[in-house]
């Protein structure tokens, strides 16, 4: 219970700072906090670093036993890296079957692994939202659609083609969005980046979902009665239902609260330049309403592990060892 109470102190705070000398500074509070509060040594309670809590990846036992079949979808810390691993990797494999046209060439090393767990956890919390926080190229697009396919949940990102308007993006939020996610409170995933944001009313939009669940004015008189419609149809069967029924105001109020509660955003964000801290100042909601996750340059690591994935291919490759440190360093 003492590591559930670090690790969610780590995610809801540790991980909204940006620098390495304030996050020293927060595990050291939370080490004395430990010492002090519940009598723990840090170090020995924590022996599998980075401390990870996750809910794909079975690890508890009914009473212990290994040797049974593990209770699924609990919310417990990852100490087996190599299950977890191999989970992720499952998973990726199965997503390059569903999805062809799309197939991700993925090396899952622990930087990236952490990251999966750390959206996996944010959009399958109650009104869970998160931004990205990198470069391009860092794998913040390609992560979140597999940690999306992890938690099977359904995915939306916007194809913007040339004349894309305001009103198109108008219709997309209501037709791909709410009404897709809403109707039958089916989980979505919106992906947006910010090399999409055309018109800077596309990011007041955004802000309102993170702050009010909804997008003022977004439906006309026949949208909210063919929505009244459908959501009457999605539920026919359900009993729970029938005292609504005839209630028209109910029936669209559901459903608001249903898109509210299915739809998780995804912002993937770069700090290079002015745009970002000016959206930042001018809609709140992007920071206040938003789990953080911070894409770091990936450590030495990393880079060598996709050296030695991509390199192991390649026959007959002389002095393999010194080509990984010539990669590693460029």
């Amino acid at each position: 219970m003492v590591k559930l109470w670090a690790h969610e102190c780590l995610r809801v705070f540790s991980d909204r700072l940006i620098s390495i000398t304030d996050r020293d500074a927060f595990q050291e509070m939370i080490t004395n906090k430990c010492k002090e509060k519940f009598k723990k040594d840090w170090e020995k309670l924590v022996t599998i670093k980075p401390l990870l809590f996750a809910s794909f990846t079975p690890l508890i036992f009914p009473d212990g036993d290994n040797t049974k079949k593990p209770y699924n979808d609990i919310y417990c810390e990852l100490t087996d890296r190599k299950k977890v691993t191999k989970v992720a990797e499952s998973a990726l494999g199965d997503y390059n079957v569903m999805n062809r046209a799309k197939k991700m060439d993925l090396v899952l090393f622990t930087d990236a692994i952490e990251h999966i767990v750390k959206i996996h956890r944010i959009i399958t919390t109650e009104l869970g939202h998160a931004l990205l926080v990198g470069v391009g190229g860092s794998g913040r697009k390609s992560l979140t659609e597999l940690a999306t396919f992890i938690a099977n949940y359904t995915i939306e990102v916007l194809e913007m083609s040339k004349g894309y308007s305001f009103v198109d993006w108008r219709d997309d939020m209501k037709n791909k969005l709410f009404i897709a996610s809403g109707v039958e409170a089916s989980p979505y995933v919106f992906l947006f980046s910010d090399t999409q944001i055309i018109n800077e009313a596309f990011v007041e939009d955004i802000n309102n979902i993170l702050n009010n669940g909804e997008i003022p004015n977004l439906y006309n008189l026949e949208d909210t009665n063919n929505i009244i419609e459908s959501v009457k149809e999605a539920n026919k069967a359900n009993p729970d239902f029938r005292a609504m029924a005839e209630d028209n105001n109910a029936i669209f109020s559901l459903f608001v609260k249903q898109a509210k509660n299915s739809l998780h955003c995804v912002l993937a964000m770069s700090p290079i330049g002015d745009d970002f801290k000016r959206r930042l100042r001018m809609f709140p909601s992007l920071v206040n309403c938003c789990a953080i996750d911070w894409f770091l340059p990936w450590p030495k690591e990393a880079l060598q592990s996709v050296a030695e994935v991509f390199l192991s291919s390649v026959p007959d490759l002389p002095d393999v060892a010194g080509i990984i440190s010539i990669c590693v360093d460029m």
